[in-house]
């Protein structure tokens, strides 16, 4: 999901309730706060040799130790802290955006946003846990690791033939 998407989404329900389901029944604590978004451009050079290049926007949530509330933030409290960042750091609305969360019980990991539900007055942001890649496979092409070599010893065409095992 890209950023603009995200903001679009969120926009359209102002008064509801956001919430993030981190696995199939599983949210994070309606206590939690928006720490941080962060912005960050990746430059990378994949297996195959291809450099590569793109942004993450990563939003940040913490739950505080002493959980508060029953209730999670509104729509409008998570658009408002959005806004406060916007002012500060022009984000890139292609870019991708990605959640971070971790807890006691669940280990710190960013997720991708799949998409939205509504259930009452909730915003239900689903995630899904992101897995790594190989982009020179998924681009079609060899991987830059290179492949062992047969090496054939004492092969002449007299001795070597389809069925000898030799080729």
């Amino acid at each position: 999901m890209k950023w603009s998407e995200f903001k679009s989404q969120l926009s359209q329900f102002p008064i509801h309730h956001l919430q993030f389901e981190i696995a199939k029944d599983t949210f994070v604590h309606p206590s939690f706060h928006i720490t941080e978004i962060k912005q960050a451009n990746i430059t990378s050079v994949d297996c195959g040799g291809k450099k590569n290049e793109w942004t993450e926007i990563i939003v940040q949530l913490w739950e505080p130790e002493v959980l508060e509330n029953n209730r999670s933030m509104q729509v409008t409290k998570a658009l408002s802290i959005i806004e406060l960042v916007e002012k500060s750091v022009a984000l890139d609305y292609n870019a991708a955006v990605k959640i971070e969360f971790g807890n006691a019980v669940f280990e710190t990991k960013q997720m991708l946003p799949q998409e939205f539900e509504i259930k009452n007055d909730e915003l239900i942001l689903k995630l899904q846990t992101d897995a790594t890649q190989c982009k020179a496979i998924d681009r079609g092409e060899a991987c830059g690791t290179p492949k062992p070599k047969l090496k054939i010893t004492n092969a002449s065409e007299n001795v070597c033939t389809p069925d000898s095992g030799c080729c």
